[in-house]
């Protein structure tokens, strides 16, 4: 299992909901964190609490339905001179539940693609090349398990295309020590999620971190959060490890 103290991961989506769950879970096992939101005092708080753990943050702040400040975030984490080790590409929109789903607007396509799937393939481009330099990366690819819902069809198509992204470039990276794998949360009680779920957002834990701690060169998977939620982390990276 991959020790992570001292190492830096960006965290999109940090300040709230899933990406509070992550920045806190992996800021206690002692890793360094690039918070991401939109606006940088929406990172105030978790900024401050998970310095309690003796760990660096460093705070940028960019709107992802804007390629441009994707760029512009991804040029200032550059020249801070961090490595990024570790990557979770969680921020998400779902912009609309559309009842009369045969007038969805080409605009719920368009914003829905440019948050929840150009945004990470941006960061993917710009940060997996590095890593596989200097021999060791992890990146999580945070996607979602609706099917069957014309209703959230543009949310929905855009995280297919994430899927298809990241297994594609898996095929790439498998067998070396960047390692690029999808998880799903699940229906959780989120801002996104909404209060009739029926997940705590704490539920995602372990589960949707594993994909920075499993060490047996596989990428191209899915871990579904749920299915270990209530197991320690050695029990998650064990079970994780013998999916194919």
């Amino acid at each position: 299992m991959v020790n992570v103290k001292g190492k830096w991961a960006l965290i999109t989506g940090a300040s709230r909901g899933i990406g509070y769950q992550i920045a806190t879970f992996m800021a206690k096992m002692g890793c360094n964190l690039i918070l991401h939101g939109r606006k940088l005092e929406h990172l105030e708080k978790i900024s401050e609490e998970v310095k309690k753990y003796g760990i660096e943050t460093y705070c940028v702040q960019a709107e992802f339905s804007e390629p441009t400040q994707v760029v512009t975030m991804l040029d200032e984490i550059e020249s801070t001179g961090i490595a990024v080790d570790i990557l979770f590409n969680n921020a998400g929109l779902q912009v609309a539940y559309r009842k009369d789903f045969w007038k969805t607007p080409i605009e719920d396509f368009e914003i829905s693609f440019r948050v929840n799937f150009i945004s990470a393939a941006l960061i993917c481009y710009r940060l997996i090349p590095p890593m596989i330099e200097r021999g060791f990366g992890r990146v999580v690819n945070v996607t979602s398990g609706i099917k069957n819902e014309p209703e959230q069809a543009a949310y929905s198509a855009s995280k297919a295309a994430l899927d298809k992204f990241t297994k594609d470039l898996s095929s790439k990276l498998d067998g070396t020590n960047v390692m690029i794998n999808l998880a799903d949360p699940g229906w959780c009680r989120t801002d996104l999620g909404g209060p009739n779920a029926p997940n705590p957002v704490e539920s995602v834990i372990p589960g949707i971190v594993i994909g920075a701690f499993i060490d047996d060169k596989k990428s191209g998977r899915l871990f579904p959060a749920q299915a270990f939620t209530g197991l320690t982390l050695e029990e998650a990276v064990a079970k994780a490890e013998r999916m194919s």
